[in-house]
């Protein structure tokens, strides 16, 4: 029970998302950043048309996800709510705002976030639309964004936050220290040999196809084994697959002390006949901001040691500019509550028929 608990935790953290914004190639992203000029009239995700007359000065970040990434580009002193808990506290500064969620710290209070009576609360695409509805009715301007399936479209929506909360020089500092590190990986691994990887999360759930997990393993030069096994989204993959197709690597998060994969796994397959098991921080792992970066780094370098020494690394994998803790203590974000609910619900499903 404890381990299912854990998947559904990582389940949730991956609904997390940002929107998928208009991106090019790694190189020129910043000297194409709109100008930071008011009013900006933008459309979010679910086709709401939103005006923004002045920039604002107060904002609700209802997702952890969407504070780390209000924090990298410098726009952390006009954050007036957002969920205080164990998965924001590794921002500098994480308990100075109000605390817009209920004592589990994931479910908003949409009471809160009316009494802050913020200029702009950013909030995921798949949010309760009757919590929507709500605030809307209050007069709060809501931007929804867009579920994220690559480290692009991350990149794609520091530049939207940015626009939208009046922080164009953050935001493009931000891509710069991207593309950077990200052009180094992809120089890196480039006509290189690609391993074979099994993202692990435990009961024997792994990340599929079209996943945001499976982007950031090929971004970092691996080929996702459960996508080639025609596993779709986030799904149980079972240990006869996983011996038969062999997959060089075996990754999992950090919320394991061990690999949660059977021991016939580990003594039937390379990765585990050659110890090519690794350890990844959950954090940077599965959140989508600016620092799955850093997962990226971790990983190319895992994959190919060799060629990513000599390409050399562009920073020195250090954290960005946003606060976020220097051990890499960086907390999941998380969904809100229809995909709570959901989640919940297929953890009772998958208790029951075991």
């Amino acid at each position: 029970m404890r381990t299912l608990l854990t998947v559904l935790a990582a389940l949730l953290v991956l609904t997390s998302t940002f929107g998928a914004g208009a991106v090019g190639g790694h190189a020129g992203v910043a000297a194409a950043q709109p100008a930071c000029e008011f009013p900006v009239d933008v459309t979010d995700a679910t086709g709401e048309e939103i005006t923004l007359e002045e920039e604002p000065e107060r904002i609700v970040a209802m997702q952890p996800s969407d504070a780390q990434t209000l924090w990298e580009i410098g726009a952390r002193e006009k954050v007036v709510g957002m969920p205080v808990s164990q998965y924001t506290e590794y921002l500098e500064g994480y308990d100075e705002p109000t605390d817009i969620t209920a004592d589990d710290g994931v479910t908003v209070n949409t009471e809160e976030v009316i009494e802050l009576d913020p200029d702009l609360a950013l909030a995921s695409a798949v949010a309760d639309e009757e919590q929507v509805e709500q605030l809307r009715d209050a007069g709060i301007t809501v931007y929804q964004v867009q579920d994220a399936t690559s480290v692009d479209d991350v990149r794609g929506n520091v530049e939207t936050y940015g626009q939208l909360t009046g922080e164009c020089a953050g935001a493009a500092e931000t891509i710069d220290w991207m593309d950077e590190e990200l052009g180094a990986i992809e120089n890196a691994v480039e006509g290189e040999d690609r391993p074979t990887v099994l993202f692990a999360m435990g009961d024997g759930y792994t990340a599929g196809q079209g996943t945001f997990i499976e982007d950031v393993i090929e971004t970092a030069g691996g080929e996702n084994l459960a996508s080639a096994a025609g596993i779709e989204f986030y799904g149980q993959i079972s240990e006869e697959v996983v011996v038969s197709e062999d997959p060089d690597w075996i990754v999992y998060p950090d919320t394991f002390e061990e690999p949660p994969v059977s021991e016939q796994v580990i003594e039937s397959t390379t990765a585990g006949q050659e110890d090519q098991i690794v350890q990844v921080d959950s954090d940077r792992m599965n959140q989508p901001g600016p620092q799955v970066v850093l997962a990226v780094q971790t990983l190319a370098e895992t994959f190919h040691p060799d060629v990513y020494a000599a390409q050399g690394d562009a920073s020195g994998q250090e954290d960005g500019d946003g606060g976020a803790s220097a051990d890499g203590e960086d907390q999941p974000g998380f969904g809100i509550v229809a995909a709570v609910a959901a989640l919940v619900a297929a953890g009772f499903l998958f208790v029951r028929r075991r």
